[in-house]
């Protein structure tokens, strides 16, 4: 069944598309197939997310053709991340789904992706890649780092995944944080699971995946694990580290007074030692401070942000 009369849906698939002119009608063709006779409203919402060839011209076609098909458009291009949010954000589903336009995942799969959510034994469902692909090498790596820094037992992180329109609500505005939807949904108490997915080999288009994006991600996972771990008690790492510092330089200058008085030897660079881990202690310490009061704003702004979500949704008992 379609859901487009519907005012809200079981299902949203959302599907960033960047220069898949060739890819899209296949790939709408499929969800129809796929998603018509299952037992949940579904919709489809594909961002153009600044593409450059005729995605456009696609879209606007296959408007008319296909009722579930809800079309947004970036003037230019925002990446991954900006572009689910966009796709949230006029969204009438429950469940949310990233999948890609590519046609490298199948839509035939998307049924068994969300059935463990709308069957309430999964908050995030993520799929694990079947199948020889370019990348695998940096694919598990990736995984590895993420299984061992954020103690989350999924083979695969960095595929699609359906999951609860809530979680959305948990992940930052940031560029390609959506790689870590998985981790930082785990923080938030929400339930994962996995699905084998196959991987099929691309048919038309070239892949928006490079090299350089390597060490990007690197440095974007250690600042999900550091917001992960310091974020709500920033003190314990710079109190812990300003207080560190500070002992250090309050021990040099023992020495440096007994050396000095004691001994009747002076070293200059004992002193700037001391100067140095005091001052360094004292500002890591502010730092530590200035952190909590941060997070305490956004604590209050976390809170504001519940209590408008439980007045959105109508009480059950009304």
């Amino acid at each position: 069944m379609t859901g487009a009369a519907a005012e809200t849906l079981d299902v949203s698939v959302l599907v960033p598309a960047k220069d898949e002119a060739e890819n899209l009608p296949e790939f709408l063709r499929l969800c129809g197939e796929a998603l018509s006779p299952a037992a949940f409203s579904f919709e489809v919402v594909v961002v153009d997310d600044g593409s450059r060839d005729e995605t456009a011209r696609v879209l606007r076609e296959l408007e008319r053709t296909y009722p579930f098909l809800r079309v947004v458009t970036h003037r230019r291009q925002r990446g991954i991340a900006d572009a689910l949010r966009s796709a949230g954000e006029v969204a009438r589903g429950d469940v949310f789904v990233f999948y890609p336009a590519d046609l490298q995942y199948l839509p035939e799969d998307i049924p068994g992706l969300v059935a463990p959510i709308l069957a309430g034994r999964a908050d995030i469902v993520t799929g694990t890649k079947q199948g020889k692909y370019e990348k695998a090498f940096v694919s598990r790596v990736y995984n590895t780092l993420c299984r061992w820094l954020f103690g989350v037992r999924v083979t695969d992180l960095n595929s699609v995944k359906a999951y609860r329109r809530e979680v959305m609500q948990g992940v930052p505005l940031r560029p390609d944080w959506h790689r870590y939807m998985v981790v930082i949904a785990a923080a938030d108490g929400f339930r994962l699971d996995s699905l084998p997915v196959p991987l099929h080999p691309r048919r038309a288009g070239v892949s928006k995946f490079g090299w350089r994006r390597i060490p990007v991600g690197m440095f974007d996972l250690l600042s999900v694990w550091f917001q992960l771990r310091f974020g709500r008690k920033p003190m314990l790492f710079f109190g812990i580290g300003g207080a560190t510092l500070f002992v250090i330089g309050l021990l040099a200058g023992v020495v440096a007074l007994v050396l000095r008085f004691g001994f009747g030897i002076g070293l200059r660079p004992l002193l700037n030692l001391v100067e140095t881990m005091v001052i360094s202690g004292i500002v890591l310490f502010g730092f530590g401070l200035l952190g909590e009061m941060i997070a305490g704003v956004q604590e209050e702004t976390r809170a504001v942000a519940r209590a408008l979500d439980r007045l959105d949704k109508p009480d059950p008992r009304d």
